[in-house]
């Protein structure tokens, strides 16, 4: 124990500069598609309450959509990771051909799904009508770009496991300049166009209609593609890639070639949406309690996901890490990557909190104006101050297992955690309490729930942690 501890300290300064130069792109990149979200609702928002309801309803479907994909694609990430630490570079071109094959199978099937299956959706919720005929135009246009988004993260997730998350951040930038004129233009047409330019614009301008939501959808998935061409484009003609040729002789979809990849990234995908549907399936539970709790609710969670953007690049930068690291045939190196990015991770999770501790006052004023709503959601963020520690730590625990391959029992302890523990144990505090201790919690049960259901899913990911990378070391 004494030897592993002073190989941690003697290897710190290294491993954790390697780690951050890997984590500051991914968050960029991160931050700037949630930007394109946030365009989204400002801009429609302005254009009529309709197209803001319409275009919210519909994220709420096409996004947890597009994580699952995503997640599923991180696989990608730890395979070519490894190929890369063992100089296995041969290996990385057909295995990232294979994973462009799922990425399209998948975004076209999301793509026939939002087509097809919103309108009975929409039914069984009571979405208003025409917030649901609004609501389906939207995600039929963005359904053009699931294929687009789909082929963007897998050649994310092979550059990333190259050790090059540059290009990601620039690349999604470039969606977000696309994004923002494309809105503008297509949400509010030749009317937003000569508020903006006065009366110098071309009559064909001017005549431009007005789409709404349905333009807010066709920007959305021109940016989609756009992210993905300029990312195939650089992937073409980068030297940064070394001796992989990924475009070179193109090889056809074969099943036995993408089941490493299903194996390893299926389960990432099943977390990630299992974490999108508890924090969605809380929001439909405290609807009841009210308009103002469902608000502070919102205001809350929307600054402490802004913060989490750090842990998670954090993570998703230790399993390129710790795949290079036993590619190498250095299990015993890679148990000391791992670690050490724990380590940073409770790093992060102090800065966290004691930013939101500083700063949660005068950043609820700028979501809200009425007293209630800032005074409960001061309170839901002083919940969140408390576990920012067990969500870096369960976020970037799960990182440094996707760097040993090892994903299936990650899903198995997340859909514990966060379902059983997390909603379940939530639901039970809001809406019931327990006899004879307390009264129920309201809305704070939950975030007790999640509080709850975090420290499971770090603890039991700590564990699994400490006997995959032992058992990596006597294998």
């Amino acid at each position: 124990m004494g030897s592993f501890f002073g190989d941690l300290r003697a290897n710190r300064r290294r491993e954790t500069y390697s780690l951050i130069q890997l984590a500051l792109p991914i968050c960029g990149a991160q931050l700037a598609q949630a930007g394109m979200s946030v365009v989204d609702v400002m801009m429609t928002g302005r254009q009529s309450a309709t197209a803001l309801a319409a275009v919210s309803v519909g994220s709420s479907l096409w996004m947890p959509l597009m994580l699952f994909m995503t997640g599923t694609l991180m696989g990608l990430t730890p395979i070519v990771a490894h190929f890369l630490g063992g100089q296995r570079t041969a290996n990385v071109r057909p295995a990232v051909q294979q994973a462009l094959w799922v990425a399209l199978a998948m975004g076209i099937v999301s793509a026939v799904i939002l087509w097809q299956a919103v309108m009975p959706i929409f039914h069984l919720m009571n979405v208003p009508l025409q917030v649901a005929e609004q609501s389906a135009a939207y995600l039929a246009a963005v359904a053009f770009g699931m294929p687009g988004i789909a082929l963007f993260q897998a050649l994310r997730a092979f550059s990333d496991g190259m050790n090059h998350t540059r290009p990601a951040l620039w690349i999604s930038l470039v969606g977000l300049a696309v994004n923002i004129p494309s809105n503008y233009v297509l949400i509010y047409g030749g009317d937003g166009l000569t508020a903006l330019f006065g009366d110098v614009l071309p009559a064909n301008l001017e005549a431009l209609p007005a789409l709404g939501a349905l333009g807010c959808g066709i920007a959305t998935a021109f940016s989609m593609w756009m992210m993905a061409i300029t990312m195939a484009l650089y992937t073409s003609k980068s030297h940064a890639y070394g001796d992989v040729s990924l475009w070179r002789r193109f090889s056809l979809p074969h099943w036995a070639s993408m089941r490493e990849l299903l194996t390893v990234g299926v389960p990432i995908g099943v977390s990630i949406f299992v974490e999108v549907t508890l924090f969605t399936l809380i929001a439909l539970f405290i609807a009841s309690l009210g308009e103002v709790t469902v608000a502070a609710h919102q205001v809350a969670l929307n600054y402490t996901t802004i913060l989490f953007m750090l842990p998670m690049s954090l993570s998703m930068a230790l399993t390129v890490r710790v795949g290079n690291t036993l590619g190498q045939a250095r299990p015993n190196m890679a148990r000391l990557v791992a670690w050490n990015g724990i380590l940073i991770s409770l790093v992060v999770a102090a800065l966290n909190s004691t930013l939101l501790w500083l700063t949660a006052e005068p950043v609820i004023e700028l979501y809200t104006n009425n007293d209630e709503v800032k005074t409960m959601a001061l309170s839901l963020i002083a919940l969140a101050v408390l576990y920012q520690v067990s969500d870096s730590l369960q976020a970037n625990l799960a990182g440094a297992l996707r760097g040993y391959k090892d994903t299936r029992i990650v899903m198995l302890i997340t859909l514990f955690s966060y379902w059983f523990v997390g909603l379940m144990g939530g639901h039970w505090l809001g809406i019931h309490g327990i006899n004879g201790l307390f009264l129920p919690l309201g809305v704070h049960g939950y975030w007790i729930g999640l509080i709850a259901g975090l420290s499971t899913a770090a603890l039991l990911l700590g564990l699994r942690l400490q006997h995959i990378s032992q058992r990596a070391i006597r294998l």
